[in-house]
Parts: C-alpha cells; structure tokens; sequence
C-alpha cells in the first residue's frame, strides 16, 4: 500500500508543530530540532515539515511505497514519462534511510518516490548536513538556485 507524502518547509518549526499537532489531533511521530513527521492513517499521509533554511511553502510532494515493488514500478512510470532526476539507494534524508526516486513534473514541482528501510541519526548524510548551504536530500532534483531540503 502507498501513502501520499508532503513536505512543507516552515519558518518556525515549533509554532509550525503546535499549529498541525492540533490540525492532525495527534502528535508528530519524529521529531528533532529542525524536523517534524507525521505518519497519519487518516488520511493516509506522510506529512513533514522542516526549518533548514529555505523558503516558507510546499517543497515536495510523493508517494511512499511500503514494499520494494511497488518503489520499483513507480520508479518505472516516471522513467517512462521521462521524469526522473535522480535515482538514490541506501540514501539518509529526513532522518531516516531510503531509496527513492527524485522527480519533476512538467510544472517544475519536485516529487520523491520512496521506500524508507529504517531510522538515521542525521538529516541527510551529506558532509556538511549541518549547513543549508550544502547538499541536500534530492538537491540535484531542484534548479540549482533553490537550496530546501526534504
């Protein structure tokens, strides 16, 4: 079974938490200093939020598989319509370790299929994950001149 993902990108992380945690009338599943989830069965979402620099709004949307085919054939049709950007295994973002495929629809909005194997102690594995300068989850998925994480 698939759940649909969205990530949002918010100025104040714990006004952002306070705000969803009565939305959603639960609290986050993860939380850490720059990052909240929500893993809701009602809708069936996974639903992040992230302070880490970039601008307030939508940052990506997606489809989270639970099983490695079903990853494998949505990996698939955005091969077929031409869409993927970036395919990563055994990658670590958001605080947790996936594989996923980056994408972009005709409109330019970023979508992340993904498969999530198991929890990280860091946002992303990159050298600098630290920075929001520096690489981030899906980075060479966006324009060169946007820097959000996921």
């Amino acid at each position: 079974m698939k759940r649909f993902h969205v990530h949002v990108n918010v100025e104040n992380l714990e006004a952002s938490i306070g705000f969803y945690r009565t939305l959603f009338g639960t609290d986050p599943t993860v939380v850490e200093a720059d990052y909240a989830k929500w893993m809701l069965d009602d809708p069936r979402v996974n639903f992040a939020i992230s302070q880490r620099g970039g601008a307030a709004g939508i940052d990506h949307l997606g489809l989270q598989a639970d099983e490695a085919g079903e990853l494998a054939e949505l990996g698939d049709r955005l091969q077929t319509a031409d869409a993927v950007t970036l395919a990563e295994q055994g990658t670590v973002c958001c605080y947790a370790r996936s594989d996923k495929f980056w994408a972009q629809d005709p409109q330019g909005v970023r979508w992340e299929t993904f498969r999530t194997l198991g929890t990280a102690t860091t946002y992303t594995d990159a050298p600098d994950a630290a920075s929001t300068d520096g690489p981030c989850c899906g980075a060479s998925a966006k324009p060169a001149t946007e820097k959000a994480c996921c």
